[in-house]
């Protein structure tokens, strides 16, 4: 079979998902979910083909002779139907059992079918038309599923996140409009033939606008400020979907314009991107640490990761203007490597949140803990998605780090100095993130699994179904396959990187992996073998050792305290109180304490301490934006006064104006 045809099962599974999701019958709903696990299978077979493939004309229908639709697929293509596919899978699996007792849930499996079908259809988009029209739609459809609570937290972050989209999508048209009026064509491949041609001041500019309209839905600081909201007033396995691969299209957008159509640009390209994603990554990370909220939590992370991912992307337009070929093959990969990496555990992370909420009926953190009892299965994907988005092996998550690190390090053998200066801080503040991210994890896993229940909910805590589990099963398994057989991905990315950089030469083998310029080398499978060895010494030496002594177990050391509680766990707040001591210049904290007294100054009756961080982008940014816009809003809302007479007024200056002007 060619890819045409298994996209258009894959297609055919989807209309055939949405379509019986609005049949009026409530028993055995959920099942229905099996049709897009069905078209994801066929959609994974045909990126498949695209990656390894020559590009392919999937459909084409003309409108009228300016414009038409057109869907063709390419080796970037295929690898982005492939991260949108996995990731659809699982949560399909997974939107089984946990769809079972939702309301609206006829109109959450149409919408969930088209919202997967769009986004397919943004990465296979051939021309400016369907691009908008699919990216439009995804955008609609999206908004819908975050608003399909239809309470007052959802409808604020849809109207936000509608407002913060159709911006960015104002940007992305500018950036088309100047590309049509400067190549005469519509079609993507039409524009990259005669793109060499442009002036630099034209192509920067659409370079700009690009990296603004799609870094907005990408969630990049400073146009993240709907991500933290939104996702987390989605159903869970809608968070996992947008999480995972739907922030990726602003990733694929900036790839295929600013890499792939716009050719080589000046060196500040990359470092313009390389910086936007220090930045992200950083402060991402930061801001995750201070939340209470899971969802929240994971929702800054995904900033975090974007942030990393263009750490790679900028390194790679960096080192090709510096004429680099094979390093920016390496960066690109590392960075098209992580949006695979991050769509699986951040998926598997938002998916585990999803099962403890549905337990605990709370997304804050504090009122959880002891789940890993009650809900071992959850508690052990949470922990393996943990250590991926941590970057320990031998999980996913440190092998495309990994080849982050060493391309930026490797920046010290460019030509440019400012080059050299920039690839060694790119490299410091993924450190530093990765630093951070592992204390982040401490405190979630730690927190919400470990220790004792802090709530009644979570005593009465139970472990998911078990398509839920099945759902999350896959992704930790992915995981684990993405860090051991990274050969297999870099294989994968192979053609398209070499299209997009020029590179010449192999850069990956199926199991190890080696950079000729410094001989770093790394071989997951081995790293695998040698702490499973250890870990089996290490067992085999305590038994041993230990002998067959008889075990006797008694309570902790209370410090004469008749009883423990959980309130005298730590909190998350209490965790991360010194990194917010440290970093008190970004977080800006404001502290209130209130002393009720019996008789002042000796005896207290209650003291009463809250805390806070000032969002810096939201205060210093965006609300004197906003207060800005009502306030001539309101001026101009005069004009609109509802008088008949003066609408008439106003149509009669309007052609007085256009007969002394147009003459």
């Amino acid at each position: 079979m060619d890819p045409e045809s298994f996209l258009s099962i894959g297609a055919f599974c989807f209309v055939l998902g949405a379509v019986f999701s609005l049949v009026p019958f409530r028993k055995g709903k959920s099942l229905l979910y099996l049709l897009p696990a069905l078209a994801a299978l066929n959609f994974a077979a045909a990126g498949l083909y695209l990656a390894f493939g020559e590009p392919a004309n999937i459909l084409s229908f003309p409108i009228s002779s300016v414009f038409g639709f057109l869907f063709c697929g390419d080796a970037l293509s295929g690898f982005f139907i492939i991260a949108i596919s996995v990731l659809t899978f699982s949560v399909s699996l997974y939107s089984i059992g946990y769809t079972s007792s939702m309301k609206h849930q006829g109109l959450m499996g149409f919408l969930f079918n088209l919202f997967i079908l769009s986004m397919i259809a943004v990465v296979t988009s051939g021309n400016i038309v369907t691009f908008l029209i699919s990216w439009e739609t995804m955008s609609v459809v999206s908004y819908f599923l975050v608003t399909i609570d239809r309470d007052k937290e959802s409808a604020k972050a849809g109207l936000l996140y509608a407002v913060m989209t159709h911006i960015g999508t104002a940007f992305i048209i500018v950036s088309f409009l100047l590309l049509y009026a400067y190549s005469g064509s519509a079609d993507f491949a039409g524009i990259r033939a005669s793109a060499a041609g442009f002036p630099l001041e034209i192509k920067s500019l659409v370079f700009l606008f690009a990296v603004i309209g799609f870094g907005t839905k990408a969630g990049v600081i400073p146009l993240h400020t709907w991500l933290p909201k939104a996702h987390p007033a989605a159903p869970s396995n809608i968070s996992s979907l947008m999480s995972g691969v739907m922030i990726k299209t602003g990733i694929y957008g900036i790839v295929r314009i600013a890499v792939d159509v716009l050719g080589k640009g000046p060196e500040w390209w990359g470092i313009a991107v390389l910086v936007v994603g220090a930045v992200s990554s950083i402060l991402g990370v930061l801001y995750a640490l201070m939340e209470h909220d899971i969802k929240r939590l994971l929702a800054y992370h995904s900033v975090e990761n974007i942030g990393i991912i263009l750490l790679g992307i900028g390194a790679s337009m960096m080192f090709r203007s510096g004429g680099l070929y094979n390093l920016a093959a390496v960066a690109l990969i590392a960075g098209l490597y992580h949006t695979l990496n991050h769509a699986v555990f951040k998926g598997l992370l938002f998916l585990g949140a999803g099962s403890v909420m549905h337990a605990t009926h709370t997304k804050n953190m504090d009122d959880m803990g002891g789940l890993m009892k009650a809900m071992p299965y959850t508690g052990l994907f949470f922990l393996v998605g943990s250590v991926s988005i941590c970057a320990l092996p031998p999980f996913n998550g440190f092998v495309s780090e990994w080849l982050t690190f060493q391309s930026l390090l490797l920046g010290f053998s460019s030509a440019s100095v400012t080059s050299k200066i920039v690839s060694p801080l790119g490299g410091a503040a993924l450190a530093l993130t990765g630093a951070l991210a592992a204390a982040c994890f401490v405190k979630a896993f730690g927190i919400s699994f470990l220790g004792m229940a802090r709530s009644g909910h979570a005593e009465k805590a139970k472990e998911s179904s078990g398509s839920m589990i099945a759902g999350m099963a896959v992704l930790a398994v992915l995981c684990l396959v993405l860090g051991v057989l990274p050969g297999v991905v870099t294989s994968i990315l192979s053609p398209a990187v070499y299209s997009l950089t020029g590179a010449v030469g192999p850069t990956s083998a199926m199991s190890f992996l080696h950079i000729d310029e410094t001989a770093a080398s790394l071989s997951p499978a081995m790293i695998l073998i040698t702490m499973a060895v250890m870990s089996a010494a290490t067992l085999a030496f305590v038994f041993v050792a230990g002998g067959r002594r008889k075990l006797s177990y008694g309570d902790s050391w209370d410090c004469g305290i008749p009883a423990l509680n959980a309130r005298m766990q730590y909190s998350a707040a209490a965790f991360t109180k010194p990194i917010r001591m440290i970093f008190k210049r970004i977080y800006l904290p404001r502290r209130e304490l209130r002393v009720s007294y019996i008789l002042k100054p000796f005896f207290v009756r209650s003291i009463k301490y809250s805390g806070e961080i000032t969002p810096f982008f939201e205060k210093f940014l965006y609300e004197p934006a906003t207060d800005v816009i009502q306030k001539i809003a309101g001026k101009v809302r005069l004009l609109q006064s509802g008088s008949l007479h003066l609408y008439l007024g106003y149509i009669l200056i309007t052609l007085v104006l256009l007969l002394i002007f147009g003459s």
